[in-house]
């Protein structure tokens, strides 16, 4: 999963006037807003697992086609590359998972 954090001038009804906002988004949606002068935060309901399944059965779904190419382009390329591959595969996979993981970790609602 991808975080991306941006700033926006807009307008915070505590403060009542236009000030600087760090929009928070998780794979291109928006999760949370938060006011960067009297800190109060929107947080928009997002179930995490779900994003995270979602972007997991893409790549999957999407593998075979993308092989394909791949084969169409630059067969010699391709087989060259397939033990390469086969090698690093595992361990990036892995490292994806940890770094999905932390960002489930951070962003899950809070118990009250």
């Amino acid at each position: 999963m991808k975080v991306k954090k941006m700033e926006a001038g807009l307008y915070c009804v505590h403060c009542k006037e236009d000030v600087n906002h760090e929009i928070t988004y998780i794979n291109d949606d928006i999760k949370r807003i938060r006011c960067t002068e009297c800190n109060r935060t929107i947080e928009m309901n997002m179930d995490l697992k779900k994003e995270f399944y979602k972007e997991l059965y893409e790549r999957i779904s999407t593998k075979p086609t993308r092989v394909t190419n791949e084969y169409r382009e630059d067969l010699s390329h391709l087989l060259l590359s397939i033990p390469f591959r086969a090698i690093k595969k595992p361990y990036r996979v892995l490292k994806e998972v940890h770094s999905s993981r932390r960002v489930i970790n951070t962003y899950k609602p809070k118990k009250k």
